[in-house]
């Protein structure tokens, strides 16, 4: 098969020196794509900059993505070939930054405007944050005939939950199949088809099944 597999988190930038992201190390995506390749698949790696996972990437192409933005253009760049599934683990920063306010006196507080670095002498600051692009959402579009693995990480909630939010990603999304972690679903992983649910303990009996899908 001809892989694509997105790993670690996008940021996004506040200025020139501040960054907005979130926890992920990247690591399970880079593993998933290290499997993949040991059992002789063509792999492209998308990894974050900022993951920090220090394992050794395997795949025959790895190429480094920072923003949501970033993302999107190399993921529509990769979809000028033939590619036959697309694992998207990548932990994408759900929020990027809209207007900045500076107080100016007491309790108010006016527009900033772009600066390369925002200096800590002017105060306290209003961040305005707006709901970054769902990758997932355009994966269909650009991958018409591409079989399409999301992931549905939840924080929130009990196995019940994570197991409804990645069936509604199924439907909203039209992607073919969704792995369901976090700590809302507790240890191990479900991997969730349209008509069916199966939970693996290990990521490696996960990676198994995920090789298994095509």
């Amino acid at each position: 098969m001809n892989c694509i597999v997105t790993a670690g988190p996008t940021f996004e930038s506040l200025d020139d020196v501040r960054r907005l992201t979130n926890f992920s190390t990247g690591r399970l995506g880079t593993e998933l794509a290290n499997y993949l390749t040991a059992q002789g698949h063509q792999v492209t790696l998308l990894i974050g900059e900022s993951a920090t996972y220090p394992g050794e990437r395997q795949a025959q192409s790895v190429k480094v993505f920072s923003t949501t933005a970033d993302l999107c253009s190399r993921l529509k760049a990769l979809s000028r070939r033939q590619v036959d599934v697309i694992f998207h683990a990548a932990a994408v920063s759900d929020f990027g930054f809209g207007h900045i306010f500076v107080e100016q006196a007491a309790d108010e507080f006016v527009a900033l405007k772009a600066a390369k670095k925002i200096s800590t002498r002017r105060g306290r600051l209003l961040v305005e944050l707006v709901p970054t692009p769902k990758i997932i959402a355009s994966l269909r579009g650009w991958f018409p005939k591409t079989w399409i693995v999301g992931w549905k990480y939840e924080a929130d909630g009990g196995r019940a939950d994570a197991l409804r939010a990645a069936k509604k990603q199924l439907l909203d999304c039209k992607t073919d199949a969704c792995v369901a972690n976090g700590p809302a679903y507790g240890k191990g992983f479900s991997l969730v088809l349209p008509k069916s649910q199966k939970h693996f303990a290990q990521s490696n009996q996960l990676f198994a099944a995920l090789a298994k899908l095509r």
